[in-house]
């Protein structure tokens, strides 16, 4: 009786997703990353919009609009930055994608709120017209990103019966 003996040798490679690279580079031209900067950028321009106007005219109300779109967009430029070094995959024991859902969520109904209120009290002046014009556009920003974090976030799932 003759035995046969087989050896088998398994080879694995493991690569980084991040090519040894700090920056995603690919993200800032991807269009949720034009996106996340088209709210930042006009976030800034309706934040700037009421405070150089607000200083001649005190009313809470462009107080409350300057707090709602200053704090936006500080964190919508956090996620920008966050998913630009690659925070995220670093950041694991956080539900980044219901997160960022979130804070989208309730960003978009305050900046919503935001804008009606400064429109209502902005009596004919050019600059906080201006500004709340800039916080409806964010508004609409804000709603096509919840829109795609809500395909990413609860996306297609599966209905049961396999066809």
């Amino acid at each position: 009786m003759s035995h046969t003996v087989v050896t088998t040798t398994t080879t694995t490679t493991t690569t980084s997703s991040s090519d040894g690279r700090f920056c995603n580079i690919g993200y800032a031209r991807s269009f949720h990353g034009l996106l996340k900067i088209a709210q930042v950028v006009v976030l800034l321009i309706a934040f700037l919009c009421v405070y150089c106007e607000q200083r001649r005219h005190e009313y809470s109300a462009f107080r409350y609009f300057e707090v709602v779109t200053a704090w936006f967009l500080i964190v919508f430029l956090i996620f920008f930055l966050m998913y630009l070094f690659r925070l995220q995959s670093k950041i694991t024991c956080i539900n980044w994608t219901l997160t960022e859902f979130l804070h989208y969520a309730v960003g978009g109904i305050l900046v919503f709120i935001a804008s009606i209120v400064a429109a209502v009290k902005s009596y004919g002046i050019s600059a906080l017209i201006a500004g709340s014009v800039f916080g409806f556009i964010a508004t609409c920003l804000i709603a096509v990103s919840i829109w795609t974090s809500y395909k990413v976030t609860c996306g297609s799932q599966p209905t049961g019966a396999a066809v």
